[in-house]
């Protein structure tokens, strides 16, 4: 099940909602908790099995972190955050990388090894770094362990953000747990905000998405070097309207339900620099491993070399967290190549350069590094990465010509609402809505701004149930990650 289905938004949401707010405080952890596990039951039954494991695992190593703790025996204390890390890390490994490793190892030895064929469990990579990440916080000491396993459990397995994020650490959510702030006004603040997120996702990612679907399936002897670059952006805007669009919808039902889920995105595409698009893209990911790979390495405390050999290995991981394929590793490197070259060479000449070079230099790399991200078979990536340079193929066919015409408005679209230009629009609008003039003239503003946000998501809603109605091309990206 995935938020943009039919069966999601008309049966198991209104269901769940009806239930939350039905049920007495006390007991809507579990209501959560049961929901959840029917949402990932629904398309996996068999893998429940491994997050309900995961979840009772962490949830006893906190308890002996803890235990321990009290005890000051800090060699176990040790032991069982080790134990923590090592079980997760080899869940992980075993579900996303087997078979990769074998495909490897079969090519490098001319092997002819059995694939075990398991398919991967939808959003392992998403819990197992959450639940890692509160045991090490447990024994750092910077949260207290949970008692109530049924609590815990839908923490791990809430299912706003269980599939593709955002990666909402224990810390960060610890106090609403237990006790949420809930009004009617949080409420339909979550429910616009899933709109908006929805919308994203079925009116522009989809959209684009088939743009590149049709190109990336071309012949190379048939693609032009117009048309290369054209499926290079159309992909760029897909995976960010189906990424931020899913973070959108899973921080508008966090609201629904009380919680404060971290922010994902920040307008990437505005970047003037490869750092910056980092502090803006899949921002959770990026803090995460700051905070429990980067930073525990040494960071850059311990000079330029070490500062190098640390940013090596948190890119390398990160590439290989995307996808057990080896373009995603190279993809992951090609960000710390670029990412050191900007340390030590770029950051401070870059500050004197026009806004406008800063701009199209980091949209240059962002936009091959997607290509790069696409594409697994490297033959086809080389290819495609040669056509869309000049060096094979004709600058411009008729097909080209067509796509770029065909979609040159709706490209204007996706530009605006991946840029703060909307929202300046719309702060525009607010504030000659509400005037400081007087206290009933400011509430009559407010009125009309929920009355035209009101008006907007049931626009965009009708729009969103109707293409999900007529169409069937609906993938989630972010779901084999």
């Amino acid at each position: 099940m995935v938020f943009s289905s039919l069966t999601f938004l008309c049966i198991f949401l209104p269901v769940v909602v009806i239930l939350y707010g039905i049920f007495p405080v006390k007991w809507r952890n579990f209501l959560l908790l049961a929901a959840s596990l029917v949402f990932y039951a629904w398309g996996e039954p068999r893998y429940i099995l491994i997050m309900l494991f995961s979840t009772v695992f962490d949830y006893i190593n906190g308890r002996l972190i803890e235990y321990y703790d009290k005890q000051q025996k800090q060699k176990a204390k040790k032991r069982v955050v080790m134990v923590s890390i090592v079980g997760n890390l080899g869940i992980l490994a075993f579900f996303k990388y087997t078979d990769m490793l074998i495909v490897s190892w079969n090519q490098i030895t001319a092997s002819n090894l059995s694939l075990l064929k398991i398919a991967l469990p939808i959003g392992i990579s998403f819990y197992t770094f959450q639940t890692m990440s509160y045991t090490i916080d447990v024994y750092r000491g910077l949260v207290k362990a949970q008692r109530n396993l049924i609590s815990f459990g839908m923490y791990v397995c809430m299912f706003p953000q269980l599939i593709a994020g955002p990666i909402v650490r224990y810390q960060t959510i610890a106090d609403q747990i237990d006790e949420r702030k809930e009004n009617n006004a949080v409420w339909v603040a979550g429910m616009q905000r899933f709109i908006l997120g929805l919308a994203k996702k079925v009116i522009l990612a989809n959209q684009i998405g088939r743009l590149w679907e049709e190109i990336s399936t071309t012949q190379m002897t048939q693609l032009s070097t117009a048309g290369a670059w054209l499926g290079a952006i159309a992909y760029t805007f897909q995976i960010y309207f189906d990424f931020s669009g899913y973070s959108d919808m899973a921080i508008g039902l966090g609201k629904m339900f009380g919680f404060t889920f971290p922010e994902n995105f920040k307008h990437p595409y505005e970047s003037k620099s490869i750092t910056e698009f980092w502090r803006r893209w899949h921002i959770t990911l990026s803090t995460w491993f700051r905070e429990y790979v980067y930073i525990p390495l040494g960071g850059n405390r311990k000079g330029l070399k070490r500062q190098i050999v640390n940013l090596l290995i948190v890119w390398f991981l990160t590439g290989l967290w995307h996808g057990a394929s080896w373009n995603f590793v190279l993809w992951g490197l090609y960000y710390f190549v670029l990412l050191v070259i900007e340390k030590v060479f770029l950051l401070a000449k870059m500050q004197r350069w026009p806004r406008v070079l800063q701009h199209f230099y980091a949209l240059f790399f962002i936009v091959t590094g997607w290509v790069v991200f696409a594409i697994e078979d490297f033959h086809k990536m080389g290819q495609y990465l040669l056509v869309m340079f000049g060096l094979r193929g004709s600058w411009i066919n008729n097909t080209a010509q067509y796509q770029w015409c065909t979609y040159a408005f709706f490209l204007m679209i996706l530009v605006a609402a991946s840029t703060t230009i909307c929202s300046k629009v719309w702060n525009r609008i607010r504030r000659h809505m509400i005037r400081e003039e007087a206290d009933f003239v400011r509430e009559k503003g407010l009125h009309a701004e929920f009355i035209l946000k009101s008006v907007i998501s049931v626009l965009l809603l009708a729009v969103s149930l109707a293409m999900l109605v007529a169409g069937s091309f609906n993938p989630f990206l972010y779901f084999r990650f």
